[in-house]
């Protein structure tokens, strides 16, 4: 049984890209999820003097040692003005300090959604010109745009975009 560790790039308590990354996650077969809801880890707000003052906070250690366990990542992106969250931003940025190749090269579904039209593209786009940098192994990516609009647990409401992203998720099955 594969690992799949889903992040939704968001601490909202009500995060649609906490979901949509569930979702997605829960389609690959023989797997078992773990859904890493930033919430869980308490992260103070990354600077260099206080990594030196005080070093890596073990709640940041414990995500990256998730990473480390998983055999697939399903990331879902929220977009905040254009980027990532700050809540996501700041756990990637002290996971940076643990270990450069932050996405340790696993296998990755990287999506995005929003209540509007884009679908947050503005992150997914920088994310997919960032993350292979950083050991960001991304076999697939998808936004789904107007996410009240198309989403539903049993599957996306627009049949062209759900067809689109159990393509996208046959994609990582075969590659894990």
């Amino acid at each position: 049984m594969k690992k799949i560790v889903a992040i939704g790039g968001s601490n909202s308590k009500k995060s649609m890209n906490k979901t949509l990354a569930r979702y997605a996650a829960n389609q690959i077969e023989n797997s078992e999820i773990i859904v890493a809801d930033l919430n869980d880890f308490d992260l103070p707000i990354y600077g260099i003097d206080l990594e030196t003052e005080n070093g890596i906070p073990e709640d940041a250690t414990k995500l990256d040692n998730l990473l480390e366990s998983a055999d697939a990542l399903v990331i879902s992106l929220a977009e905040h003005n254009g980027s990532y969250t700050t809540a996501f931003k700041n756990a990637f940025d002290w996971l940076s300090r643990i270990d450069q190749k932050v996405w340790k090269n696993k296998p990755m579904l990287l999506m995005s959604t929003s209540p509007g039209g884009r679908g947050g593209l503005g992150v997914l786009q920088g994310a997919k010109m960032t993350f292979p940098h950083l050991g960001g192994n991304i076999i697939a990516d998808f936004s789904l745009p107007s996410f009240y609009d198309n989403f539903s647990e049993e599957g996306l409401k627009n049949e062209k975009l759900n067809t689109d992203l159990n393509q996208k998720i046959k994609l990582l099955q075969k590659a894990i």
